[in-house]
């Protein structure tokens, strides 16, 4: 039975780096303490454990290394190795020095269940400063035997082009290179993710310096994003001899550029640090990315790997990640790089508004402002483009457009900010042409009836875009749009005549939390603008309304909340990202949005809007992903393809059609909702026998 939510069953791998105490010289002492960290790490489902260099000898051993009594002896020792950990279910990635054919190698270990499932020599061996390993071994490609036997075991494969593919886990195929192979300009890596490595483990033993762990993070960054892979570090640390080096112990796990966990440098005891692998990023990464395709196909011919693969035994039951999913993946965690975000998107919207102005000749904007988050921000980027142009303020003609439902607060608010900013202001009441327009169509509303469907909505938000386009004719304006990314996803706007359209559209590559975040930004600049902030602060209380239905709560708050309808902003832009940017099943976005949503207390953020919510029920969490899948696969494209321009800001492409999306205005949206239907609906549910 497949436990939905057990991370195994969505894509996910649990891996450990082990940094382990060790003495020089002493086989059994090293192989014990690596022994009591594998236990560890099987205890904790880890399915990939690694281990530094040289670790069951100690790589400080410098000639002792050609003495037979330390060779015998670490070859005895791994035999108990084999013996003590054959119940574990962990592959172990040991090292150790190995003698074949008359030849000493600096070698990773791969083991599983008491069988050694392959050996991989060093390929580039260090001969500069302190280092002489070319003293006491051989490079990689000396070895001419394919298989060797070592440990009472046969056929064993032996060399630097092995991949291990564990077959009962879609995707997991890893790779081992050794310290200072990564560090040559094509490392074996290298080759290794285009040959079809998602994982690779580095067994490391590089001594401590000034700036080595910068360094090391620099690099194994690097070559993670590179390779579209994961990238497991261990270093060789406390008990190694400091005769002429210091060792930091350190450990690192990368996937795909990002980093996922790290040891403690300089730690004086043995350290297992763990991180979950996701390998439906990495394999989606290569898919959509078609350039590593191609320089594998133009490398083929030397990606010449003989693969070993296993069946590994895997956790039954419900396995949760210990991994930490942002509830806003547009919206940086941390403060700094989340001020940094905002600085950079509102940059790129200027610029975007700038250049369309200087393109087009023209020098005005009309821009219908209506007390939300949206036009709001449109506003204020809009005053910092004529701004940047050098043209006064009033070049912005702001109008405020009640109809049957606008409130008291939205209205106020609207002024307000018109007022304090300096921009042009005028209102249009589009009640009496509306109630026209229902006239003429029949609709019972124009008698007095409260019949308040699509066509009453849709009236309104037309009457308004009709009205800012004849302003633009009259005014020689350009129509600024309003309308945020995550509206354009669900299809929350009114088609053509409506709020749909406009002549260029700033918000368009910005989805709501973000500009959430931007307006409580830029409220909290210290920039003398305190009546502004005010004002922002309270356009950020307001219920999100299109505000189309007359009626208001005990509160004030509009009665029609978008919310109620389309779902929660919070939840419907984490479904956009992992839906549209990385191309997830909904199955396994509902098992990220239940870790991201299921702890109240988990990513509260001290500069965070305050009428966000907490916590989602998993039950909450499906509901509104049908919602988004119907809305999106299902219904909107046609609205996307017919979409004006407007600037892309990221992360992640935009839902244009001419450099984003591109999709059929005809799709359906059956695969994605049966999925759904065969997810559990609450974390309690047993699952079903195909879930």
């Amino acid at each position: 039975m497949n436990h939905f939510f057990n991370l195994y069953n969505q894509g996910f791998i649990r891996t450990a780096v082990a940094t382990v105490q060790v003495r020089v010289a002493d086989p059994a002492f090293n192989v014990t303490q690596t022994v009591e960290l594998a236990r560890q790490a099987a205890a904790e489902h880890a399915v990939l454990t690694v281990f530094p260099e040289l670790n069951l000898s100690a790589y400080s051993n410098q000639d002792l290394f050609r003495q037979q009594a330390l060779l015998a002896t670490t070859e005895n020792e791994i035999k108990r190795l084999l013996k003590e950990t054959a119940t574990m279910e962990t592959i172990l990635v040991v090292g150790a020095p190995v003698a074949i054919g008359g030849q000493l190698y600096n070698c990773a270990l791969v083991t599983y269940h008491g069988q050694i499932l392959g050996i991989v020599p060093k390929s580039y061996l260090p001969n500069f400063r302190q280092l002489s390993e070319s003293r006491q071994f051989r490079p990689g490609y000396f070895a001419m035997d394919k298989t060797v036997t070592y440990c009472g075991q046969t056929n064993i494969p032996f060399g630097t082009d092995l991949l291990f593919k564990v077959t009962n886990i879609p995707d997991f195929t890893f790779a081992v290179e050794i310290c200072e192979d990564l560090q040559v300009p094509v490392p074996p890596s290298s080759l290794a993710a285009l040959a079809g490595a998602t994982v690779i483990a580095n067994l490391s033993a590089s001594g401590a310096a000034v700036d080595r762990v910068a360094q090391r993070h620099a690099l194994i960054a690097n070559q993670s994003a590179r390779c579209r892979a994961a990238y497991l570090c261990a270093e060789a640390g406390l008990g190694e001899s400091t005769t002429d080096l210091a060792w930091d112990g350190h450990a690192l796990i990368y996937e795909n550029g990002q980093l996922l966990a790290e040891a403690k440098p300089f730690a004086q005891n043995s350290q297992l640090v763990f991180a979950e692998i996701d390998l439906d990023l990495l394999r989606q990464e290569r898919m959509q990315i078609n350039i590593f395709a191609e320089n594998a196909h133009r490398l083929q011919k030397q990606l010449l790997y003989r693969t070993i693969e296993c069946e590994v035994t895997l956790p039954p039951g419900k396995l949760l990640l210990q991994r930490t999913y942002e509830r806003f993946p547009y919206v940086p965690a941390g403060q700094k790089e989340r001020h940094r975000r905002c600085r950079e998107t509102f940059a790129i919207q200027v610029q975007g508004l700038v250049k369309r102005l200087l393109a087009t000749g023209i020098k005005q904007i009309i821009v219908g402002v209506s007390g939300g988050l949206d036009s709001t921000w449109a506003l204020l980027v809009a005053a910092k483009a004529v701004d940047q142009l050098g043209l006064p303020r009033t070049s912005i003609r702001a109008f405020t457009m009640p109809g049957f439902a606008t409130s008291s607060r939205t209205k106020e608010n609207s002024w307000r900010l018109i007022q304090a900013l300096g921009v042009s202001g005028e209102e249009l009441d589009i009640r009496p042409g509306s109630l026209q327009m229902l006239k003429d169509i029949g609709h019972p509303a124009a008698g007095g009836e409260e019949v308040y469907d699509t066509t009453y909505e849709n009236v309104q938000a037309g009457q308004r875009t009709a009205l800012l386009f004849r302003l633009a004719n009259r005014h020689r304006g350009l129509v600024l749009g309003t309308g945020d990314l995550s509206e354009i996803a669900l299809g929350w706007t009114t088609y053509g005549v409506g709020d749909h359209m406009s002549h260029y559209n700033v918000n368009a590559g910005v989805p709501k939390t973000l500009i959430q975040h931007l307006i409580y930004w830029y409220a909290n600049l210290d920039q003398g603008e305190e009546e502004i902030n005010r004002i922002l602060l309270d356009i950020l209380n307001t219920d999100i309304s299109p505000e189309l239905v007359p009626g208001t709560d005990q509160k004030g708050q509009p009665i029609q909340r978008t919310e109620d309808f389309i779902g929660p902003y919070e939840l419907q832009d984490f479904n956009l990202y992992y839906l549209t940017q990385l191309g997830y099943r909904p199955g396994k976005v509902a098992f990220l949005a239940y870790h991201a949503w299921r702890d109240k207390t988990a990513g509260q953020w001290p500069d965070t809007p305050e009428n966000m919510r907490t916590e989602y029920t998993f039950s909450e969490i499906k509901q509104w992903l049908q919602v988004f899948c119907r809305r999106f696969y299902g219904n909107s494209q046609f609205k996307r393809s017919a979409m004006p321009d407007g600037p892309q800001v990221g992360p992640g492409s935009s839902l244009s059609p001419r450099g984003g999306w591109r999709a059929p205005t005809d799709a359906v949206a059956t695969v994605w909702l049966n999925e759904l239907q065969r997810i559990p609906n609450t974390d309690t549910e047993e699952p079903s026998e195909d879930s």
